[in-house]
């Protein structure tokens, strides 16, 4: 038990745990000091990359619990499984392509985005989660506290960055210019999630207050990104 205690007080928890498991199970005499050494890092490492994927998954703050391998695949409503299975992979955080999601009410598509953020966490991704409209009302207090800046550098570190529920209404003024800001921080670099009921044809109409931003954010949003429109009856039945 001093032992555990000892690897307790140096926070290497997994390694306490799996010492005392070898207590119990009486293995402390049948393992070579190299095989003993390698279990005791392995549960290390196992206990720290659990604790960080929970920290990430907390720190995403997802509006709704799901998982790639609770998805309902059907490419007729636009749930194709090959093409979420390769996002799954995460291969395209590395490359910092956007994913777009069409699809009107209850048919999925903040459930997907979900699920393929979740998944990045689960790869060790940083992640964050908006609805636009809550995206919008934290830049604001920010410009309040006067830490606006401090907040752009946060978005434009995060990994992937999930804004659900776009386009529910227009963007204009010094809306208009935020998101331009948040697309032009993140674009060839880092990954973003946008989920929305309009067609993705019809997004420019919600920033089409001012053209040449319009063209601006469009121009970095659409091209190169995986697309995916989603149909059918609503899930939430």
């Amino acid at each position: 038990m001093e032992i555990t205690n000892e690897l307790k007080k140096l926070h290497l928890g997994g390694m306490a745990d799996c010492w005392y498991a070898l207590l119990e199970t009486r293995r402390t005499d049948s393992v070579t000091l190299q095989e003993g050494l390698s279990l005791l890092i392995q549960a290390e490492n196992d206990r720290r990359k659990e604790k960080r994927m929970a920290k990430l998954i907390k720190n995403a703050r997802f509006r709704y619990n799901a998982s790639v391998e609770h998805l309902v695949f059907d490419k007729t409503r636009g749930r194709d499984k090959d093409r979420i299975m390769e996002l799954a992979t995460c291969e395209y955080l590395k490359a910092g392509i956007s994913v777009l999601i069409s699809g009107s009410t209850g048919v999925g598509k903040s459930y997907l985005a979900t699920a393929l953020g979740y998944q990045a966490c689960l790869n060790g991704y940083k992640v964050m989660y908006y609805n636009m409209q809550k995206l919008l009302e934290a830049i604001n207090m920010a410009r309040i506290a006067s830490t606006i800046s401090k907040f752009f550098d946060k978005v434009a570190d995060i990994d992937l960055l999930i804004i659900d529920d776009f386009g529910m209404k227009k963007l204009e003024g010094q809306q208009l210019l935020d998101f331009l800001e948040i697309i032009e921080d993140r674009h060839g670099r880092r990954s973003t999630i946008i989920a929305s009921q309009l067609p993705i044809k019809d997004w420019y109409d919600v920033l089409a207050k001012n053209k040449t931003i319009a063209d601006s954010i469009m121009d970095r949003i659409v091209k190169s990104s995986y697309r995916f429109n989603l149909s059918g009856d609503s899930m939430r039945k």
